[in-house]
């Protein structure tokens, strides 16, 4: 789509109140599409960009959560969408929050899944390293691709841990493909993925401060008690501070919750978003 900052890459799903859909680092529009499949229900339509140095679109058009929230603004402007819910996974999280401050008109809810509300202390971890070491190694790019297509289990198991869970969570009959889906597109165009994810995370790294009492939209917080890359305190700092905000903890949920615990996440979802969603288009 082409906005007035410059051109936008989206896909677009489904029918009904929109939704916007953030992915986080390492994604892209299909990673949001990923993201609206697992976590959101049908009777809505979700519009699933890449976020600024993902893919298609350039992270020229927005470094900066305020910045990502203009862009926003004017693919909405674009697709001729007035309000939206927003739902932001991981890095997607901050540049949402600014939407609803920046726009609380045009945002009738907000779903954060697995991200932050101020600065993360913790070093990436040495799989982020070795991916954009593999953009110019081939070799070990080819390796990495190799070992998550022939063995999901052991893909799995740095983001789950459990073994129960990870066994329960591959042996599913939708969250085991949605998950092995996740784990092989990072593969794909991997180099177009770099730069919004090492903005996303110099991003998290800094000093993050949002005024999250100004938060107007109905707010659902989806977290992972055990998250180990988006600690479980932001999220209750981030239940505490917006008004009247939902928590829904993911019991030994880690970074990747919406998937060990998709049939959980999906229900509380889907009755949040019918309950907020605009009267008079939701009919």
């Amino acid at each position: 789509m082409r906005t007035r900052r410059g051109p936008v890459e989206c896909a677009s799903l489904g029918e009904g109140p929109a939704v916007l859909a953030l992915h986080g680092a390492m994604g892209g529009h299909d990673q949001a599409s990923l993201l609206a499949r697992t976590a959101g229900v049908p009777g809505f339509r979700y519009i699933a960009p890449s976020r600024p140095g993902y893919l298609g679109t350039s992270l020229s058009l927005g470094r900066t959560p305020k910045e990502q929230a203009e862009l926003y603004r004017d693919l909405l402007d674009t697709l001729g969408i007035d309000r939206v819910a927003l739902m932001a996974v991981s890095g997607g999280g901050p540049s949402a929050l600014q939407f609803a401050l920046s726009y609380p008109k045009r945002c009738w809810g907000l779903v954060i899944i697995s991200s932050v509300c101020s600065r993360i202390a913790k070093r990436p971890p040495l799989p982020w390293y070795l991916m954009k070491l593999a953009v110019h190694v081939s070799p070990l790019f080819a390796l990495m691709k190799r070992k998550a297509e022939r063995t999901p289990e052991e893909a799995s198991r740095r983001s789950i841990p459990d073994p129960v869970m990870r066994a329960r969570t591959l042996n599913d009959p939708e969250a085991g493909p949605l998950l092995r889906e996740l784990q092989l597109s990072t593969y794909d165009r991997l180099p177009l993925r770099i730069p919004g994810s090492d903005n996303d995370i110099t991003l998290t790294h800094r000093e993050l401060s949002f005024p999250l009492e100004q938060i107007k939209a109905p707010t659902l917080i989806v977290h992972g008690t055990n998250d180990r890359m988006a600690p479980y305190a932001q999220a209750q700092r981030l239940a505490a501070r917006v008004p009247g905000a939902e928590l829904l903890s993911l019991e030994g949920g880690d970074h990747v919750g919406i998937f060990t615990h998709l049939h959980e996440v999906r229900a509380r979802v889907g009755h949040f978003l019918g309950a907020h969603a605009p009267r008079a288009v939701a009919s």
